[in-house]
């Protein structure tokens, strides 16, 4: 067993994991809302994009995942992507009674503060494909028009750390365009590398329209769901470690510039 396992399991951690370093995002509204807990971040890097995965085998990264940070003794488990939410998280729930938060595109929000009427959801084809997302859209979608653009690229941008360079703009206009042309005054970013590329997005778009993110709602539920179990640390400062499945001398450099903090990355043998 690491030993990194060994001294988290003693005051037990916060499992997050992500097809890639997208999940950082959602990480630092958990590490800013509960600093007193332990977090353990897994990046899958050596499958990403989960996007491009069949839903078995996402599914399949995702329980091994899971089970993997529950037999070392997370007390809760964050599923930090959007595409393994609304492939496997209803999957996960069935196999393991701890607490497993999720996160899924921020259209109950947008919904309600569109002044349009109508929503722009970026996300993979994964997620928008998904029987979630379609449950999603059938709660909230009779109370504005909701137009889904899929992707393509866009994680592969970030993980490459091509976060602020033309190819990158000329992608972003080319998905973003459309949903403006339709009339979308709220751009839901709905997977966890988009946060990452906010900057862009909100220069593309232009002032009057908002850019929405899900990492402080899950930070939020979080925190209630561990403090209904009386597991809520509240005392002292908690560590934060990082894994990878993928090669860490290759993902470091972009996990240096993500995270504010100076880390040591590991490489995850599963």
């Amino acid at each position: 067993m690491p030993v990194l396992f060994l001294m988290f399991s003693k005051r037990n951690f916060i499992g997050v994991f992500d097809s890639g370093v997208g999940g950082l995002s959602v990480l630092r509204s958990i590490r800013a809302a509960l600093p007193a807990e332990n977090l353990l971040y897994i990046a899958d890097s050596a499958h990403a994009p989960y996007g491009d995965l069949t839903p078995e085998r996402i599914r399949d990264r995702s329980e091994r995942i899971t089970r993997h940070l529950v037999e070392h003794g997370a007390k809760a488990v964050v599923v930090a992507c959007n595409t393994a939410t609304a492939i496997a998280v209803e999957h996960l729930r069935t196999l393991y009674s701890l607490p497993i938060v999720a996160i899924e595109p921020a259209v109950k929000p947008a919904v309600h503060r569109t002044a349009s009427g109508t929503v722009g959801v970026l996300a993979t084809s994964a997620t928008l494909a998904s029987p979630r997302y379609a449950a999603l859209l059938a709660r909230y979608g009779d109370r504005a028009r909701v137009v889904a653009q899929a992707c393509p690229g866009l994680v592969e941008r970030v993980e490459q750390g091509h976060w602020d360079c033309e190819a990158t703009r000329r992608l972003l206009r080319d998905y973003v365009t459309p949903l403006l042309s339709a009339g979308a005054d709220q751009l839901v970013l709905g997977c966890t590398h988009y946060p990452f590329l906010r900057g862009l997005i909100e220069e593309i778009a232009g002032p009057g329209i908002e850019v929405l993110e899900t990492g402080p709602a899950v930070a939020a539920e979080l925190g209630r769901r561990l403090a209904a179990a009386a597991r809520l640390a509240t005392e002292g400062a908690g560590e934060v470690r990082f894994l990878t499945s993928g090669d860490p001398e290759r993902v470091a450099p972009v996990l240096a510039r993500l995270w504010p903090e100076a880390v040591a990355l590991e490489r995850w043998a599963e």
